[in-house]
This record gives C-alpha cells, sequence and structure tokens, in this order.
C-alpha cells in the first residue's frame, strides 16, 4: 500500500488526518499523525484563540499562532509531512495562507468555498497545495481556472463526501442524494484527474474524505481508484488531540441519534452533536456581544449565534454552550486511544480487506 507523495516527500501511510476548527487539531494532533507516517493538518480556523491578545487582536493572535503551531508540531514530527487547512471563507484567508506559505508548511488544504486563486501564493515556493471539491463540476471549473490563470496543475485533490464533519458543500437536500455519494463522486472524479495527469504529465493524488471510518473504509475507496483517504473524527477520541477530554468525551457518549444537521451563520449546513446549546439555537438567538471578523459570510446582525465563541466553547469543554462538530460515524467511536494505536488499526484492517480481494 502506497504513501501519498506532496512535492519531495511521501507519506508512509495513505492517510490524511483532517483539520478540526477551532483548536481541535493543533500542534500535538498533527504532530503525531505525521510522525506515524501520515499526512499532519493543522486547522487555522481561529488558531490564535489561546493567545492573551485573541480578545482584543485576533487577527494578529492568529496570524502568530500559524508558525508557533507547525513549528511545535515540526519538533514531534521532524521528517513527516505537516500541513494547514484554511477555509476560503475565512475573512483572512489571503494573510493567513501567506503566512503558512511563509512559514514554510509543506500542504495547504483549502475548502469551505473554491480556492480560485489559492496558486498565486504558492508559485516558486515548496508549499504545495490541494482544493477540497464535493463535485466533478467543481473540479473541473477549478482545474481549468488554474491552469489558464496561473499554469498550474493542483498537487493533489480532496473529495469530501456528504457524511463529512462540520461545514458542508451541499444543499440540505443533497445529504442523502446517491448522486452527491462519496463514491458516486470519487469515481467520477478520479477519471477526470487521470484524463489530466495523462495531459499534463504531472501525478496527482486524489484524497476522499467524509465518513471514512475504519479500515474497510480505507480499502474500499482505494479499490474506487482513491490514492489516500482523509479522516478527522476518529482522530478527536486520541490522548494526543488537541481538544479538552471534555470534548473528547462528547464523541464518546454520543449515538447515533445524538447527530444533528445545523444552519450554520457561515450560511452552510452543518453535522454537530445535539446538545443544549443545538436546542436552545432551534427555537432563539443567542446576543452577539464581540464580532471576531472571522467569517466573510456571516452578518452579524442576522446570525443567530457567534461560531467562533461557539467552537471556543466547545474545545474548552463547555458541553452546554459549546458547538461540537462531527462526522456522520461520531456514534460509532467508543473508547479513547492513541494516535499510534488508531493508525496501526486501520492499516491492519484495510490491508486485510485488500488481500482478501486479491
Amino acid at each position: 500500500m502506497n504513501g501519498i507523495k506532496i512535492g519531495n516527500k511521501t507519506s508512509r501511510l495513505p492517510i490524511i488526518q483532517g483539520g478540526m476548527g477551532v483548536g481541535v487539531s493543533m500542534h500535538s494532533l498533527a504532530g503525531a499523525v505525521a510522525k506515524e507516517g501520515g499526512i499532519g493538518i493543522i486547522s487555522t480556523a481561529d488558531i490564535g484563540y489561546q493567545e492573551s491578545d485573541f480578545l482584543s487582536e485576533p487577527r494578529k493572535a492568529n496570524l502568530r499562532a500559524i508558525g508557533q503551531e507547525l513549528s511545535r508540531a515540526r519538533k514531534i514530527a521532524p521528517d513527516g509531512i505537516l500541513g494547514f487547512n484554511i477555509m476560503v471563507a475565512l475573512s483572512d484567508y489571503n494573510e493567513i495562507v501567506k503566512e503558512c506559505v511563509r512559514q514554510k508548511a509543506d500542504l495547504i488544504i483549502s475548502g469551505a468555498g473554491l480556492p480560485i486563486d489559492l496558486p498565486q501564493y504558492v508559485i516558486g515556493t515548496d508549499t504545495k497545495i490541494a482544493p477540497i471539491v464535493s463535485s466533478a463540476r467543481a473540479f473541473k471549473l477549478l482545474s481549468k481556472r488554474w491552469i489558464k490563470k496561473y499554469n498550474y496543475v493542483p498537487d493533489m485533490i480532496v473529495i469530501e463526501g456528504p457524511k463529512a464533519g462540520g461545514h458542508l458543500g451541499y444543499k440540505k437536500e443533497e445529504l442523502d442524494s446517491p448522486e452527491c455519494s462519496l463514491e458516486h463522486t470519487t469515481m467520477e472524479i478520479v477519471a477526470l484527474v487521470r484524463q489530466l495527469e495523462e495531459s499534463t504529465k504531472k501525478r496527482i493524488p486524489v484524497i476522499a474524505a467524509g465518513g471514512i471510518f475504519d479500515g474497510n473504509d480505507i480499502a474500499h475507496f482505494l479499490n474506487l481508484g482513491a490514492d489516500g483517504v482523509q479522516l478527522a473524527s476518529r482522530f478527536v477520541a486520541t490522548e494526543e488531540c488537541d481538544a479538552s477530554q471534555l470534548y473528547k468525551m462528547s464523541y464518546i457518549n454520543a449515538t447515533e441519534s445524538d447527530i444533528a444537521i445545523i444552519d450554520s451563520p457561515v450560511g452552510m449546513p452543518g453535522r454537530a452533536i445535539r446538545n443544549a446549546f443545538i436546542n436552545r439555537m432551534q427555537k432563539t438567538k443567542e446576543p452577539i456581544t464581540r464580532c471576531y471578523n472571522c467569517i466573510k459570510t456571516c452578518h452579524v446582525k442576522d446570525a443567530p449565534y457567534c461560531i467562533t465563541k461557539a467552537l471556543i466553547d466547545a474545545v474548552r469543554g463547555d458541553l452546554n454552550n459549546g458547538l461540537f462538530f462531527c462526522g456522520s460515524n461520531a456514534g460509532r467511536i467508543h473508547e479513547i486511544t492513541t494516535v499510534p494505536k488508531l493508525m496501526a488499526s486501520l492499516m491492519s484492517e484495510a490491508e486485510n480487506t485488500l488481500s482478501k480481494a486479491v
């Protein structure tokens, strides 16, 4: 089973740990995953929330924290592949991308909107870029623009299906559509990517994401033509995850019926664990006393609540006031493990499944 090639580095395993904000995937988790041979991803969403000046100057705090978190992750995995997840919807998107490149991140994965001008920031650098897409149409539109405007072919493609956690690139009515399933979209995009590889002579890894739970899922998507997978929720329930113990226990205690689709102030549907906060927000709005200017598409006057505050409350373990994003399979997680044990288990399951298929 091959790893994933990013520039002049290749991961030992075909596993990417998905970026989870606010503060869920920081240096500890990303570093541990990279050390074990996967690709570790730090979320830039309000990455500086622990900085002393975050409340007064969130932009400065976030930009400063990028270098700090990457440096700490590199100490854990000096030779590993480490990158950042950056939401296109972030108000300071351009500045955050520039800082990640300046800090020499190996990889930038970018979604929550199409990163149509992302190549301009990395041309001439060693940082590689991967857009997150949810349809063949989005892939064709984006790759065509990158090539036409920047003569830049994507370094990797992440396909995020409707079973992912957090913000979703679908309308609510599309979440259960067979045509939007990760399987269907993966097969469509793999075929298009292989054509693009042939015409550009560049290898483009395809990564399947959203609802990947175990080694059987990994084997399934590798058999569909993907080069690797991205998992997020499974990594929350690890000792190395940067979130609080109460955050992790919210996953352990969740059942399938606790997982809900919500309306986010960002303007997208999202998947989260139902709790007192979500129940309140279905009935009333929460007064916003401070705006962090985090998301371009959030309008404070109309927003039902402040998503930054809700996510910070969550990562700190406030079970009644936090917003706990999760993937569709969070209810299947029943214990806290370690990153090495989890990754070894995933790969063992995947290898067994693949060997039986031969």
